[in-house]
């Protein structure tokens, strides 16, 4: 109880003081003076901007939007969890159920980009269908 007393006492005395500092504010005569008090006054305990903002994972503006790429081997389609090795190296995985039968060939190229999600999708050079991916390797 003695404890609660002395926080109320003191957080009220706080508040007192503003009251007081605007009073004084309030009771000068020319407005570029009392403008110039206001100004000075401080102000309270302002929220921190960035509180929270750690869990927001941030993304350079620097990102590119899409790559393009040609898938090494042979490429006759995939289906789900189906991995794909691109010739620069990269593995993607196949996240959705999605899957694709297309004829078997080399060199096939493929695309990938980021929705305004930052959900990544394969399409296949010559087809209208793709794949909601995520990069493994």
């Amino acid at each position: 109880m003695k404890k609660s007393l002395t926080l109320l006492l003191f957080v009220s005395s706080a508040a007192l003081a503003d009251d007081d500092a605007v009073l004084k504010c309030r009771a000068l005569p020319e407005a570029a003076s009392r403008l110039a008090c206001y100004d000075a006054m401080p102000l309270g305990a302002a929220p921190a901007a960035g509180f929270g903002s750690e869990t927001i994972k941030k993304k350079p503006d620097e990102l590119p939007a899409a790559m393009e790429s040609t898938v090494a081997g042979e490429f006759e389609g995939w289906g789900p969890n189906s991995r794909i090795k691109l010739a620069n190296g990269q593995v993607w995985r196949i996240v959705d159920d999605s899957s694709a039968v297309l004829p078997r060939r080399s060199g096939t190229k493929v695309r990938i980009a980021r929705n305004m999600f930052g959900t990544m999708f394969l399409s296949v050079e010559g087809t209208n269908q793709s794949a909601k991916v995520r990069r493994v390797d």
